[in-house]
Parts: structure tokens; sequence; C-alpha cells
């Protein structure tokens, strides 16, 4: 075994020019993550820098087998915690041979959305808490609890310490430090109310790159649980019964929002959300009506509301916000597994370019 770590470890650059790109893309299910790795023959800071490469979409669930070739389009670049040296990870978006984005590729429209003039002039700002569940391998229960029965009852575990509240320090504090290397914007980790359920916050990170960086979050979160062999899930609801669910609550904020008078903007921006509330939670992630049911820091899914420090309310403002007159909101809808892509974009064209 140490020999194999010893070539695990091994630093590429002080024998060769070449590095190893690992190629990611999202699956035909919307929340699978594959990848594959290809060499190339030097360093590559950008994604202009790097070849379209094409993968078996039939095996995928995303091209039939008679016409099974899928095109990846390299669009971002970060450093290979896993590999390190010089090595890159890529996210790719997918598309046919004939350069036609496939139905899966959601970065495709989010990209036209962000880059509208009026979007782009408003620096749209995210911050996304991105909530997930670690299981035992095999049985689909959290570590931590007791095989075929529950820990006590919720309260002790949040933010919490010791051996018998907390579950999975390990993991979580190595996806934290893989991620500041990859030069992934997380701002912070903690644990969560139910055990053996903990978040991570990407952002602030502007229009796009939200989207990209918390699908390499999530990949390199799925790395690290695979070496550990722990199931990482981001089911919204993953117990059912007297357990708080999870979600991926997405804070926003544009420049008109972070200036003076941003209030106001804030406010009209909450009743445009108010106005295509059915839309959005259609778009928010699968299973979601078995989280936001009014309960366990929910609003009721068939209901819109906000309010000041509300966290069962649909949108949060912070205290802060309100005292300053500026600042940002938080939509606490989206599930644990929404596609970033899709929430992001979507916020950003219902408050900016949607017309009521």
């Amino acid at each position: 075994m140490s020999l194999l770590t010893d070539l695990i470890n091994l630093n590429l650059s002080d024998y060769t020019d070449k590095i190893i790109a690992e190629y990611i893309w999202i699956g035909g299910s919307g929340l699978d993550m594959r990848s594959k790795a290809r060499t190339l023959p030097g360093p590559v800071s950008d994604p202009s820098e790097l070849p379209k490469w094409n993968y078996d979409g039939s095996s995928t669930g995303q091209a039939p087998g008679a016409d099974s070739e899928v095109i990846l389009h390299p669009q971002a670049v970060y450093r290979d915690p896993f590999r390190r040296g010089n090595n890159i990870l890529v996210m790719c978006d997918c598309y046919t041979p004939a350069g036609d984005p496939i139905p899966t590729n959601k970065r495709f429209n989010a990209a036209k959305i962000f880059s509208h003039p009026d979007v782009a002039a408003e620096e749209p700002w995210y911050g996304i808490e991105q909530e997930y569940t670690l299981l035992q391998k095999d049985i689909n229960w959290p570590i931590g609890w007791p095989l075929g029965g529950f820990p006590g009852p919720q309260g002790p575990y949040y933010c919490s310490v010791g051996a018998n509240k907390s579950f999975g320090r390990d993991i979580v504090d190595s996806h934290y430090k893989a991620c500041l290397y990859a030069g992934i914007n997380i701002s912070g980790i903690n644990g969560e109310v139910m055990p053996a359920q903990w978040e991570f916050q990407v952002g602030p990170v502007v229009g796009i790159s939200a989207g990209d960086q918390l699908w390499i979050a999530r990949y390199i979160l799925e790395r690290i649980t695979e070496i550990a062999g722990v199931v990482l899930s981001l089911d919204p609801k993953p117990i059912q019964g007297d357990w708080n669910g999870a979600g991926a609550h997405t804070n926003y904020s544009t420049k008109s929002m972070r200036g003076d008078g941003g209030y106001e903007m804030i406010k009209k921006a909450i009743d445009k959300l108010s106005h295509r509330h059915e839309e959005h939670i259609s778009f928010y992630g699968e299973g979601n009506e078995r989280r936001l049911v009014g309960s366990h820091e929910t609003a009721d899914i068939k209901n819109f509301s906000w309010g000041v420090a509300n966290r069962g309310a649909s949108i949060r403002v912070g205290r802060e916000t309100e005292k300053n007159g500026n600042g940002y909101f938080e939509d606490r809808r989206p599930a644990s597994n929404m596609d970033p892509y899709i929430v992001t974009s979507m916020i950003a064209e219902t408050t900016l370019l949607w017309k009521p």
C-alpha cells in the first residue's frame, strides 16, 4: 500500500511537462456527474486552450446507440486537488456533433441569460448553501446512526462537536481544503440540524461561475466520499419524520440591491418572484415537495412568503440588510439536488428581465 500511495502522490512536474486533465460533465439524470482523463502536452490555464472531446452518450442516457457521440466543450478550469501539480479539473458542457446543446445541457441557456447586457450590467452575485447527507455504504442510512435505529432528537447536532454528535468531520474538512486548493470560492462549512448532515457555502460568485463552481465542489465531494467509502446523498428529505430536510439556499444580490436604495430594489425583486412561484418550484429540485412542508425551517411549497429573519419563509431578508437599506436576500426554496445553472439563471431572469 505504501508503494501505491507513493505512485498516487507522484509529482509529474519533476519528470515531464505533460499534465492530466480530468474532463467533468453532467450525465443524463441531470444530477449524476461523469468524468474521464486525458494527457495534454503542457500546463493549461484557460479553457480556450483545451481541445474538445467526445464520449459515449448512449452509456449516460444522453444519446441513442446508433448515434452515440456527445461532444464536450471545456468551459472552466480548476486545479486538481487529487493529482495536484499542474494537473487540472475541467468543467464541460455537452453538445451534438453539429454543435447544438443537448437537452440536459442546462449551462447553455444559463450562459445566454448571464450574457444579456441588462443582466451583466447588474453583476449578479450568488452565495449557495449546499446541504448534503453522508450515508453508510450499502444500507442507505446516515453515518453515526445506530443500524436500524435512530439517534436522539434534533437539537444538539447543529454546529456541534463531539463523537456522539458530529459525524464525518474528516470528510468535511478534507473537502473544504480541497475546494480552496482547486480555486473554488468556498466560504465556509458547518454541521447541520440533522446528524450526519452538513453544509458548505460557495460564494460570493458572479453569474455563470456560481454554477460552475458548485458543480466542481460537488464533484470534489463525491470523489472524497468515494475514497472514504461513504455515500453522498443530495436527497432533499433523506429521512422521513421529525428530521430536517436538505436544501440549497441561494443568496442573491445585484449591483442595484447592494447600492443606495437597494432595499426597495430587493422588495421589487421579491414581488416578481412571488408571481412566478409555481414556475420556480417546478425547477427547484426533484422531491422538494417532501421537504417544503411548512415545518423544519421551510415554507409550504404551495404558498409564497417572505420576511425579515424568517427561516420559515420562501424568501428571507437579513436583519442587517433591512437595517442598512441594501444588501441581499436568500431564496430558501431550492432543494439540495437542484441544478445551480437553472436556479441562478432563473432568479436573474425573473428579477432582471421578466416583465410582469
